[in-house]
């Protein structure tokens, strides 16, 4: 018996593209299924003369699809996993995690440009991004760069920044990699956690059973690790907290940025584990982190 299944997404070319991927696995695995896409626009994408902070951070680009989902008009919806507030409601939670796709940051420049000048402003909205840049190019200024991936390298090919600091993952997908000139390894910049995977969004109590053979484990794991860093240290879309995960066999590794909100300081760390234990070892760097940072800062 077929079944219909309604995947919302939101209306950009990449949210498309990422939707369309899973929309593809499903087809393929479960050719008895009938699926449709629900594009729309969200908050986050309308509002763009004003960085997330300033208007509501990470939900803006849920709300919509949240609505939707509880209403029933869609059965899935499709993130970016980095997009995604840390705190998702029972109703609503993650059903599956896609496999990662390459978790960096990276620097590009405008075309035909082989230099960084620092003439210019980087384009990067991001403190989490423009406190560790400074660590890399003290001498850089930076600007606030909204809208799409596509809108922001128009911009930056028009000539408003030297560079844009933007994820691997997003470039790759648009299958714009010959745009990237600088991939930023972890240990310079720490990614946003979940920065390259795709978490897949259902309704509590429905039968996801589908998406069990497209659902990653080291993902799921990574996931479950960066998320709780962030959460215990209420790191919203305004701060500038930081956690990337890696799995070698059993063993996962985190690292993690700690920012201060009252004196702007910061403090990077890294603890290991196993990958059974995964959320309560984003939770332990956290904790140690703040620690750490407050008996250095009061000596």
């Amino acid at each position: 018996m077929s079944r219909k299944i309604v995947i919302g997404s939101r209306e950009s070319k990449l949210a498309v593209i990422q939707t369309e991927m899973v929309k593809k696995y499903i087809e393929t695995n479960c050719p008895q299924m009938q699926v449709e896409v629900l594009t729309m626009k969200t908050t986050g994408d309308v509002i763009l003369d004003r960085t997330l902070d300033q208007v509501g951070g990470k939900g803006l680009f849920v709300k919509e699809l949240d609505k939707a989902l509880m209403d029933r008009r869609s059965d899935l919806s499709v993130h970016s996993l980095k997009d995604m507030p840390m705190k998702v409601p029972e109703e609503l939670p993650l059903v599956a995690f896609s496999r990662r796709e390459d978790p960096r940051d990276v620097l590009v420049l405008p075309q035909g440009m082989s230099e960084l000048n620092f003439d210019k402003p980087i384009g990067c909205s991001s403190k989490r991004r423009i406190l560790q840049l400074q660590e890399l190019y003290p001498q850089a200024t930076f600007a606030t760069v909204r809208g799409n991936v596509l809108t922001r390298l128009r911009k930056l090919d028009e000539g408003n920044f030297s560079a844009l600091i933007l994820a691997a993952a997003g470039l790759k997908r648009l299958g714009l990699e010959e745009r990237i000139s600088r991939f930023l390894e972890p240990e310079e910049m720490i990614p946003a956690a979940g920065q390259g995977i795709l978490g897949i969004q259902g309704r509590a109590g429905e039968d996801y059973r589908f998406l069990d053979t497209y659902n990653d484990a080291d993902a799921r794991d990574c996931a479950l690790c960066e998320r709780a860093f962030v959460r215990i240290l209420d790191g919203g879309c305004s701060s500038p907290v930081a956690a990337h995960a890696r799995i070698k066999e059993d063993q996962i590794l985190l690292l993690g940025l700690y920012y201060d909100e009252m004196d702007g300081g910061y403090l990077k760390g890294s603890l290991s584990g196993h990958r059974d234990q995964a959320e309560a070892l984003g939770e332990q760097l956290a904790l140690q982190l703040k620690a750490e940072y407050g008996r250095r800062n009061s000596k």
